[in-house]
C-alpha cells in the first residue's frame, strides 16, 4: 500500500464516486470541494485518504454535532478500524490515527480522568499573566523586524508566538535549539511537506517531552507539566508525555494559523481596514469570523464506528473511519442559508464538540494568545499592509490545516 493512487482496497465502504483527499486541486479553495461533495453526496460523503484508504467525510453541521455527541456509536479508539491490514507503517497520516496511550484515544471513564487532569492544569493558568507574557513575547519578536520595514509574518511571528507561549506554560525555556527543534518536528508530524518524515518527527517530539517530564518530576514548578505530574489522578510518565504532546500541538499549529488567518482577513477585507487600528471590537469580530469561515483545523480524523449505524442517509459499517469536516460543517448552508456569519455567534465547531472537544479552558487560552498577538502587532505597526496582492497569497497544501505558506507585509520602519 505504498502506492498513492486513489484506488480503494477491496471491501471498502467507498463507491466509484469517492473523492481522494490527497493531491487535491481544491487545496487552495477547499470550500469548493465541500460544496461539490455536499451537492453530490449530501451531508456524509465517501472519500479516499492517502494511498486510496476509504473513509467517510461528515460535512453537515447537525451530522458532525451528532457524531461528536454520541461516543457510544462513534468512538475515538482507532484500534477499531477495519482497514488496518491495508495501512503501511510509514503511512503519512499515522501520527493522527496510530493508537497512542493518549487522552485523544481514550474513552469513557478513562477519558474523563485524563481530560480532567489537563483541565485542572490549564485552569490554573492565569489569563492576565498569559496575556502579559504573550505581549512580552510579541514585543520581542516584533523588535527583531520592526526596523526593517518588512517581514514575513508566518515564520517570524504567527508560528513563533504561540509556540513560545505554549512551551513557557509547560515549563520549557522559550528559546534554544531544543525548543526550535520541537517546533519543527511538531509541524512535520502535524502537517508534513514533501520529503518530510512525519512518523520520525513524532518520535522525536515524544523524546523531547519525555525529557521535560523527567526534569519536572525531579524539580516541579508553577507550570502545566508539574501540575499534571502532581495531580491526584496519578498519571504515569508515559500518559503525561502523550497528553502534553496533545496540549502543545493544539496550542501551536492551530493557534498560529488562527493568528495568520485573522491578520489576512484584517489586511484584505475592507470591512475591517477602516477601523482596525485602534479598534478593539473589530479584532474580536475578525478572530470569530475566521473560526467560522477559515477555521485552522479544517478536518479532524477521526471517529470509528462502534457498530453498523446510519448517518446522513448512509450505512456506516462497524470499524469504518469517520472524518469530522469541521470547516464544511461551519459553512453548512443549512445553518447559514444566506451565507451570513454573525460575528457574535460562537456556535462554530472549530474546537469540536461533545466529550472529546478541546478541553476547557484551552479555547479561552488560545483566544488570549491569538488576540494578544494580533492586537500587539497592530499597536506596534499601525500602518501594516500586505506586501503582495491578496490574490498572490497561497494556502499550505493541506486538507487538514488551513494556513498560509507566507504572509509578507511592509510598514514604516520603527527604530528604538
Amino acid at each position: 500500500m505504498t502506492d498513492q493512487s486513489p484506488t480503494a482496497p477491496a471491501g471498502c465502504p467507498a463507491h466509484a464516486g469517492a473523492v481522494p483527499l490527497s493531491g487535491l486541486e481544491y487545496q487552495q479553495t477547499p470550500s469548493q470541494l465541500y460544496r461539490s461533495l455536499r451537492r453530490e453526496h449530501g451531508p456524509v460523503a465517501p472519500v479516499l485518504l492517502d494511498g486510496g484508504v476509504p473513509a467517510w467525510l461528515v460535512l453537515g453541521y447537525s451530522e458532525v454535532s451528532y457524531v461528536t455527541a454520541h461516543d457510544e456509536l462513534f468512538a475515538r479508539d482507532s484500534r477499531r478500524w477495519n482497514q488496518w491490514e491495508n495501512i503501511p507503517a510509514d503511512w503519512p497520516l499515522m501520527p493522527f490515527v496510530g493508537y497512542q496511550p493518549s487522552v485523544l484515544f481514550t474513552e469513557g471513564a478513562e477519558h474523563q480522568r485524563r481530560a480532567g487532569v489537563i483541565t485542572h492544569a490549564l485552569e490554573q493558568v492565569d489569563q492576565f499573566e498569559l496575556a502579559r507574557d504573550c505581549g512580552q513575547i510579541a514585543d520581542a519578536l516584533i523588535s527583531r523586524f520592526a526596523g526593517s520595514g518588512q517581514a514575513e509574518l508566518m515564520a517570524a511571528y504567527a508560528h513563533a508566538l504561540p509556540m513560545r507561549a505554549a512551551v513557557q506554560m509547560c515549563g520549557m525555556p522559550q528559546l534554544g535549539t531544543d525548543t526550535q527543534d520541537l517546533v519543527d518536528d511538531l509541524r512535520i508530524s502535524l502537517d508534513a511537506a514533501e520529503g518530510d518524515d512525519p512518523v520520525a518527527a513524532y518520535v522525536r517530539v515524544g523524546e523531547r517531552i519525555a525529557a521535560l517530564v523527567k526534569e519536572k518530576r525531579e524539580r516541579p514548578g508553577a507550570d502545566v507539566t508539574s501540575r499534571m505530574i502532581l495531580d491526584p489522578a496519578g498519571l504515569t510518565d508515559e500518559e503525561i508525555v502523550q497528553d502534553l504532546i496533545s496540549v502543545i500541538a493544539a496550542a501551536q499549529q492551530p493557534t498560529a494559523n488562527w493568528i495568520c488567518n485573522t491578520l489576512r482577513l484584517l489586511l484584505t477585507d475592507e470591512r475591517f481596514a477602516l477601523n482596525v487600528s485602534g479598534g478593539r471590537v473589530s479584532v474580536g469580530e475578525a478572530l470569530n469570523e475566521v473560526l467560522w469561515l477559515d477555521t485552522p483545523t479544517q478536518n479532524f480524523i477521526g471517529r470509528w464506528a462502534v457498530r453498523d449505524t446510519q448517518l446522513g442517509g448512509r450505512l456506516i459499517r462497524a470499524g469504518d473511519c469517520v472524518v469530522l469536516g469541521l470547516a464544511a460543517a461551519n459553512t453548512d448552508p443549512q445553518i447559514w442559508p444566506e451565507s451570513h456569519v454573525g460575528a457574535e455567534n460562537a456556535a462554530h465547531l472549530s474546537f469540536s464538540n461533545g466529550e472529546h472537544r478541546c478541553p476547557y479552558p484551552a479555547p479561552l487560552l488560545a483566544d488570549v494568545i491569538a488576540r494578544t498577538a494580533v492586537e500587539t502587532l497592530l499597536d506596534r505597526l499601525p500602518d501594516l499592509v500586505l506586501a503582495v496582492e491578496p490574490a498572490e497569497l497561497t494556502w499550505r497544501p493541506s486538507i487538514w490545516m488551513r494556513g498560509l505558506t507566507s504572509l509578507p507585509v511592509r510598514f514604516t520602519p520603527v527604530v528604538h
